[in-house]
């Protein structure tokens, strides 16, 4: 009698259970995408379930700082079955309970801050056809987290193509016209000198005698879509060599190797600061044999293990400082180191008024940083792969399968996102 009684209580209270459960679901309104380090299994591709929501006009809030930076979106059955697909957690929350998170949130004893994430940026990424999507970072991490993409170069950029898209990411290029000064170690290289054919031969075609005259071109078309209201994010090579190419603009730093002339005496006096993003009072590297732009970056003048290289990420007020905190949002305040042919930015180069948003503590050298150049906003991210330590030519791509909850991706991704964001003033 009693087991059958005990039956009985088990079944009501299973039933019960499910009832309770089903009722929940049905009555659920907003899915939460986590983003803090112990409930999300795939931080990146979230973003792409967030340009997912965004591209099917349903209502997306980033939470600034609450649980590494999660998202509030309206609830879907079809994105609750795209978040299984892809494998990334969320939770079905009540209105009631959104409307405690978003008051927790907008308390101004908490540094949290909840903005409105309006449409789905168009992208471009600036890279040369033919280059495989693993040669760089941001193709990698778009391809993975499934967000489209359109690839873009030189006759595009030159023809105003930039009109079209919200968010331009600078493939790593060499804008000065050295062809990223691989000169030294592979001249003789089969893919060395038929790059350089390339690129001379589309110079010409594009009404150029030289490569560097017409990757000028190119770089000022791009200063002009930010200055406009573009948003451009770059790594590695392509940070400081488009600067030193807006600075060296009118002044010859190319050698007779590079463009079949020697460079003019006396360049490094003839250049101007005032023309770049981000960098200033840089001395260029005069020896096409070295395989350095100039001194802003810290390749060859840290001295850092691989096991201590790490960069802390800065603390921004989410409720006044709305855009570096966007930019810097994560699940651990502490970034994996990485190398590139530009490594990281001497804090000595950096103009005033470009934030740091994160730098090594153990030399004082900035890893990410941004900037506003007119109504638009660029970001510099050091080094060539947050997940490939010190990558070389021909080194195996990373599979991000292995790496879904990088933080040193989280970075790219969050200035993928950014010109979604109703913007809110910048008060510092």
């Amino acid at each position: 009698m009693i087991k059958i009684l005990s039956s009985k209580v088990s079944k009501v209270t299973l039933l019960l259970s499910f009832f309770i459960l089903f009722s929940f679901q049905m009555s659920a309104s907003k899915i939460l995408i986590p983003m803090d380090a112990d409930t999300q299994s795939n931080h990146l591709k979230a973003y792409g379930i967030v340009y997912y929501s965004l591209e099917n006009q349903l209502s997306v809030n980033w939470l600034l700082n609450y649980r590494g930076g999660s998202f509030l979106i309206a609830d879907s059955e079809k994105l609750r079955k795209e978040c299984q697909i892809r494998g990334v957690d969320f939770e079905l929350i009540s209105d009631n309970m959104a409307v405690s998170i978003l008051e927790e949130i907008s308390s101004p004893t908490k540094n949290m801050e909840s903005v409105a994430l309006e449409k789905a940026p168009k992208i471009a990424v600036y890279s040369p056809t033919g280059n495989k999507p693993w040669d760089d970072a941001v193709t990698m991490a778009l391809t993975y987290a499934e967000i489209p993409y359109k690839t873009i170069y030189d006759k595009e950029v030159l023809n105003d193509a930039l009109l079209l898209y919200d968010w331009l990411h600078l493939h790593h290029e060499d804008f000065t016209g050295q062809y990223g000064k691989f000169y030294r170690a592979f001249r003789t290289a089969p893919w060395y000198i038929q790059e350089k054919k390339e690129a001379e031969e589309l110079a010409s075609e594009l009404g150029y005698s030289k490569v560097s005259d017409e990757k000028l071109a190119v770089a000022l078309k791009i200063r002009d879509y930010v200055i406009g209201g573009g948003f451009m994010f770059a790594m590695c090579s392509a940070t400081d060599s488009f600067d030193i190419a807006l600075a060296a603009e009118g002044v010859d730093i190319v050698e007779a190797m590079f463009d079949g002339d020697p460079s003019e005496p006396g360049y490094q006096a003839k250049i101007d600061f005032n023309n770049t993003f981000a960098f200033t009072n840089f001395e260029l590297e005069r020896n096409p044999m070295v395989y350095e732009f100039s001194s802003i970056d810290m390749t060859a003048k840290r001295q850092i293990q691989k096991e201590t290289d790490y960069f802390s990420l800065m603390d921004y007020s989410a409720k006044w400082d709305v855009v570096p905190t966007m930019l810097t949002q994560n699940h651990t305040r502490l970034v994996k180191g990485f190398m590139g042919q530009t490594t990281s930015y001497d804090p000595d180069t950096v103009k005033p008024g470009v934030l740091i948003m994160g730098e090594s503590k153990l030399n004082g050298e900035a890893r990410y940083i941004h900037g506003v150049k007119g109504k638009g906003f660029f970001t510099f991210y050091g080094g060539h792969d947050p997940e490939d330590y010190q990558h070389r030519v021909g080194d195996p791509k990373t599979e991000l399968e292995l790496h879904p909850n990088s933080p040193g991706y989280r970075l790219i991704l969050n200035n993928v996102l950014f010109p979604a964001a109703k913007k809110k003033e910048q008060k510092t």
